[in-house]
This record gives structure tokens, sequence and C-alpha cells, in this order.
């Protein structure tokens, strides 16, 4: 399994953990790696991630895997990965501010 799986095998788990930060979110995330795509599908309790595109994303987040790792690990800020232009986003714009958040509530009580 790749890291970048294994990063999303563990966003499952904490979505399925605990739904509860991910309430009145109801969106398909994408993300355009340089390895591959990935969603994150945010529906309540039957929340999960995926491997290419399952749904039809609601807003995508194209960048490198590299930066991608560094986002998810807290060391790249979203807002600033996107001003800098490592990050481009299509879609709502308002989800994918939305994201940042819950992915750090993950984050901090992952570590």
């Amino acid at each position: 399994m790749s890291e970048v799986n294994q990063i999303f095998t563990e966003i499952e788990s904490a979505i399925k953990e605990d739904p509860s930060r991910t309430k009145g979110v109801e969106a398909v995330y994408q993300f355009n790696l340089d390895d591959g795509k990935y969603q994150i599908v945010f529906n309540g309790k039957q929340s999960y991630t995926a491997d290419g595109e399952q749904e039809t994303p609601d807003c995508t987040l194209i960048m490198s895997t590299e930066d991608f790792k560094k986002m998810v690990d807290g060391e790249l800020n979203g807002t600033q990965a996107f001003m800098t232009g490592k990050l481009k986003i299509k879609g709502n714009m308002g989800l994918a501010l939305k994201l940042q958040d819950i992915l750090a509530s993950y984050n901090k009580t992952a570590k």
C-alpha cells in the first residue's frame, strides 16, 4: 500500500470513528495528485474515501503528492499553498476551506 493510500485509509478510519466533525458537510472532494486521483466523500455516517473517480466531485484539489503529505501532516497550510500556487482548486471554494478545518481537527487527534 502506498503512503498516500495509507493516508486516505487513516482519514476514512477517523471519519468513521467520529463523524461528528463532518456534520453538515455533504460533499465529494477529489484530489488530483502526481500518483493518481483520490476522493473523500462526506455523506454523514456513510462517508468514505476511494481511489480514482467514484463520484462527481464538488471540489477538486490539484497538487503534488509531496505537498499533499505536508498539508495532511500540518506542515503546509492549505490557504498558503493556494496563494503560492502549490494548490489549485476547481469547484466550490467554500468547501475547500471547510475541508482544511475538518482535516486539521482529525490531525490533532491522531497525534
